[in-house]
């Protein structure tokens, strides 16, 4: 559940205000509070990112995955906090609020970035894919464990479904991935993972 409070503010007042530790993002300058999420939406997490860690290590990829750090639209006063972000180091250094803020704004510093659908699935289903999208983030997933997206996204009738969204010439291409179905990550080709391993990554 994400709670909005009232106040337009811009982007530098938000960073200026944000308390150490807690989870907050922006939305059209908004500040919204994030509920801490619940043991399976943090099962998943966990899971992912230890195996997208091994995977670039494994490639010997200059990658890493903060622990908290905002992705923000260049063109609004938003700022969201994902709950898997793959960064490439090498090109922080062209990324101006890094250092102070904790903050990236160009696709060449996301390879992929990850969100785990808790209530609010409008956000990450519509703002952040446009977002990210306009950003120009390469690859997006929408993990979807409790098949809370409409209809129009995770077809009828509703379950479990992971979206992968690919930037191809500018527009976000989107593939389901549900069951045994295997993930295709053209950041990862040779992850090996099921829909069906990250939706009970509790159980691994």
């Amino acid at each position: 559940m994400v709670q909005a409070l009232p106040k337009q503010i811009t982007f530098a007042e938000f960073i200026e205000w944000l308390p150490d530790g807690e989870r907050y993002e922006l939305h059209d300058g908004v500040i919204a509070e994030i509920n801490p999420p619940v043991g399976e939406h943090e099962d998943i997490k966990m899971f992912l990112t230890t195996e997208l860690g091994f995977e670039f290590k494994r490639l010997n990829l200059p990658y890493g995955i903060p622990g908290q750090a905002l992705v923000k639209p260049t063109e609004s006063q938003s700022a969201y906090l994902p709950d898997v972000l793959v960064l490439n180091r090498s090109n922080l250094v062209n990324e101006l609020l890094w250092k102070k803020e904790s903050t990236v704004t160009q696709g060449a510093s996301i390879p992929l970035v990850i969100e785990i659908v808790s209530t609010n699935w409008k956000i990450d289903y519509l703002t952040k894919t446009n977002d990210y999208e306009e950003i120009g983030i390469p690859e997006y997933w929408i993990v979807d464990y409790l098949a809370l997206g409409s209809k129009r996204f995770i077809g009828n009738p509703k379950q479990p479904t992971i979206l992968v969204h690919l930037l191809v010439e500018g527009v976000y291409q989107v593939s389901k991935f549900r069951g045994n179905d295997l993930i295709v990550s053209p950041t990862f080709p040779a992850l090996n993972l099921t829909a069906e391993q990250i939706f009970q990554a509790g159980n691994y």
